[in-house]
């Protein structure tokens, strides 16, 4: 094999769709007001306290001008069509050209915890309730993890490579690590890489609620009256995470191909950290996940004094949330109370393998706006009495470096430091 080209790797921009937006711009403004996305489903029906979750709001596919009638019958796990008009609004955003230069040398990378699971559902319900031969003969691709990107790739032109990184709720952040280094070997000159979900129907809803993982809203619980108030990560009566539908994809670039195409650069990867626990399939392990987090500092070729706010992956767990700060106590030690930390999950709750990317987008964008954006529905806990966690609105806050970390279920662990343009 060639040796790798060592080049710097860049975001030039990024598309989303969160319970506070379908748009990015919906998604941004929404955050720096503080407001947070969430409802009481009307998606499906569900018999669990666990039914406060956060949804695309006006989010129509039949709209679109790519989804034909034809197209909506065969097509009907929900993540295909979401990939592809946010790899579309992405690209616009960047204002990358697809054509017969770049298209080649673009791949996609949209990794996503469940896949098409919402298809599978169907073809179940037509297979007890009317037979074999009504299951259609396009489940298949509908469950294959790398067909959303693919459709992506036959709307908007790129032939790279495409796949989809399997990392549960880390897949964002694993593709856009495993985009980094392609880009940076010469295997592609951009990519596409993000994470998407649509994770909302009966089954999984009710799983996590009988696993424990999503918050139970009681009739005293303060979300009962504001379904907004939810999702809490760092406070003291956190109880679990709001399950959310979402996708968030970034265009990366090398350096050179950036400039070529006259493309401004948002950021660069400067640091990526991952490894996995050897732990437990659901418990996170602090002694990896502090390990992970200096791999990503230590690969940007920076101190922790240097990485100016931090994106949590702050889901609202008891458990997690205390692991992660006991984390960066680690490696910041009487630093961290000097380095504001942002839990975007109060605001857009846990969308599995998109949340990495879509947070990811929001850190970078606060980054060079000069602010860190809030962790709303705060309580204080005093075991957290070292975090400065934004409490509840926006605040100015200039730097250069973020680290944004993700981590899931099976023990896998990814953690990214962006460096400021």
């Amino acid at each position: 094999m060639k040796a790798p080209l060592n080049r710097k790797v860049f975001v030039v921009g990024y598309g989303a769709a969160t319970a506070l937006g379908k748009t990015f711009a919906a998604t941004w403004d929404a955050a720096v007001s503080g407001r947070a996305g969430f409802r009481k489903i009307t998606r499906c029906e569900v018999t669990t306290r666990s039914n406060v979750v956060g949804e695309i709001p006006d989010w129509n596919p039949g709209s679109l001008d790519f989804v034909t009638r034809k197209e909506a019958s065969l097509w009907d796990a929900a993540y295909v069509f979401l990939t592809m008009e946010v790899c579309r609004a992405a690209l616009a955003h960047a204002g990358l050209p697809i054509n017969n230069e770049t298209g080649p040398r673009t791949g996609c990378l949209i990794g996503s915890a469940l896949n098409g699971t919402d298809a599978y559902r169907i073809a179940m319900d037509n297979y007890v309730n009317r037979g074999p031969l009504r299951i259609s003969p396009y489940l298949l691709p509908n469950l294959c993890a790398n067909l959303p990107a693919g459709k992506a790739g036959m709307l908007l032109g790129f032939s790279g490579p495409i796949f989809s990184p399997q990392g549960a709720c880390a897949s964002g952040n694993h593709a856009i690590a495993l985009g980094a280094r392609m880009i940076r070997d010469g295997d592609c000159d951009f990519v596409l890489a993000g994470g998407v979900e649509t994770c909302l129907v009966p089954e999984i809803i009710h799983g996590f609620a009988n696993m424990l993982a999503t918050i139970k809203v009681g009739p005293k619980d303060r979300a009962a009256a504001d379904p907004t108030q939810a999702s809490r990560p760092f406070s003291v009566d956190r109880k679990g995470f709001v399950l959310s539908e979402g996708a968030g994809v970034l265009v990366l670039g090398a350096e050179e191909a950036v400039r070529s195409w006259g493309l401004a650069p948002k950021a660069e990867v400067a640091g990526i950290g991952w490894n996995s626990d050897a732990h437990h399939f659901t418990r996170p392990n602090q002694e990896t996940i502090a390990r992970a987090i200096h791999k990503a500092i230590d690969d940007a070729a920076i101190s922790p004094r240097d990485i100016g706010a931090i994106n949590a992956h702050g889901t609202s767990t008891a458990t997690g949330d205390s692991t992660e700060v006991d984390c960066l106590r680690t490696i910041f030690g009487r630093h961290l109370p000097r380095v504001p930390l942002s839990a975007n999950k109060s605001q857009i709750g846990h969308s599995l393998g998109a949340s990495a990317a879509i947070e990811a987008a929001l850190a970078i964008e606060a980054m060079n706006k000069g602010i860190v954006l809030p962790t709303v529905n705060h309580v204080p806990d005093p075991k957290f009495f070292d975090l400065d966690v934004v409490p509840n609105q926006a605040r100015k806050h200039a730097h250069e470096f973020v680290l944004s970390n993700s981590f899931g279920f099976g023990g896998t662990n990814c953690c990214i430091v962006f460096r400021g343009m």
